[in-house]
């Protein structure tokens, strides 16, 4: 596949991200925030790197009231930091764990909010402090400690722009036809370690940039657990197999599954394939703007047990999707959170539909005016034999 997506973004990307990020710290009264993740780190300044798979160094960036964020950060990091709109690097030569760049982001906070200002840093669901707890308590106690700005954080990267929202289109796309191959390239005789490995090869093929997440099963005429590692167990005849990917093009993830059965299915797996699909439809129908979360939970919620679901046990029916695989919100029954233009979401029913069975399906969609543009190509209504 051509690529045809820009891929980073204009320094206004940037720019518009921290204006509104400052506009909502000014709301909380803020002198500063302080965030330490790969995600956030990333979201305010470009800077991405496969490099954060080391958790040796911490890497920080301070957003001021006004101005640019500043990053503080290990010198490894000085020239690809510096290539993007940042123009305040400060570095220290990491590792050192006497005082591995803690003196130096003191500083930095001392500077930007003073002794006595607000500082904010994400603390709640979906967030961690990435760097030694030690060091982290000497941050804390110098300023006294942080206010949660997990709202700000949440609230800026639900909603997308134009530019992500391409980049997911662009790798929904491209996974789609990686699904679209595969009756194609997989058969009875080859193993689950096989048609994993088969699988990973054409996405990437098709122009992915890597698969970061990849899992499924297959079994004799139903599956339990989804979620786990590959074997060398066989594909046979009658076997139902579900792969669930989250693959990424410029750091942005596409997050859906396909299921399929191989020669042969019963009627129960085809009437429990056919449930998930129609209750997707209505997590569509149900998606627009002034819905909530729990709404569409409790429309999928609804198909699923006219048709005579088991349970549900995993918890939620979908999520946010971005830079991370899974993002705010959750589609469960207490979310509650409003849905609201260009969110990238994704819609989950599951149900067990005999003892040990399972069967879930999953569509990428953005929030539009009008309600759900899909963004994966939609799954067919009755359940595929290879």
């Amino acid at each position: 596949m051509g690529n045809t997506v820009q891929r980073g973004f204009l320094d206004e990307e940037f720019e518009n991200r921290t204006l509104r990020c400052q506009t909502m710290m000014a709301e909380c009264g803020l002198d500063a925030l302080w965030v330490c993740t790969e995600p956030e780190v990333r979201y305010f300044t470009g800077f991405h790197t496969p490099f954060w798979q080391s958790p040796t160094r911490p890497w920080f960036v301070v957003v001021p009231s006004s101005g640019k964020p500043i990053a503080v950060i290990p010198s490894i990091g000085a020239s690809s930091m510096s290539s993007t709109w940042i123009d305040d690097v400060r570095t220290w030569p990491a590792p050192q764990p006497l005082d591995d760049g803690v003196t130096l982001l003191i500083d930095c906070l001392r500077e930007v909010a003073g002794q006595q200002g607000r500082i904010g840093l994400p603390m709640g669901p979906e967030t961690h402090v990435r760097m030694p707890l030690n060091d982290y308590e000497k941050v804390c106690s110098t300023f006294g400690g942080f206010v949660d700005s997990t709202e700000i954080i949440r609230s800026l990267r639900m909603v997308k722009s134009e530019a992500e929202i391409s980049k997911h289109q662009h790798i929904c796309s491209i996974v789609s036809d990686a699904f679209d191959a595969l009756p194609e390239i997989l058969n009875t005789g080859m193993t689950e370690r096989q048609a994993f490995a088969t699988f990973r090869s054409e996405i990437l093929t098709q122009g992915a940039d890597d698969v970061p997440y990849l899992v499924g099963a297959t079994g004799p005429g139903g599956i339990n657990d989804i979620i786990r590692q590959p074997s060398d167990r066989i594909i046979n005849d009658g076997d139902l197999l579900i792969f669930d990917t989250g693959s990424t093009f410029d750091g942005y993830f596409s997050d859906f599954d396909r299921n399929f059965a191989f020669t042969s299915a019963t009627q129960d797996a085809k009437d429990a394939y056919r449930a998930v699909w129609e209750a997707t439809e209505a997590g569509l129908e149900t998606v627009k703007p002034g819905a909530t979360t729990t709404q569409i939970f409790n429309t999928m919620n609804e198909v699923l047990i006219k048709n005579g679901s088991l349970g549900n046990d995993v918890g939620r029916m979908g999520h946010g999707l971005g830079m991370q695989v899974t993002e705010w919100p959750s589609h469960t029954v207490e979310d509650e959170t409003l849905v609201v233009e260009n969110m990238v979401l994704t819609l989950e029913p599951g149900l067990q539909w005999a003892s040990g069975k399972v069967m879930v399906h999953e569509e990428n969609l953005v929030v539009r005016a009008d309600g759900a543009e899909l963004l994966s190509r939609r799954a067919a209504p009755d359940l595929p034999i290879i």
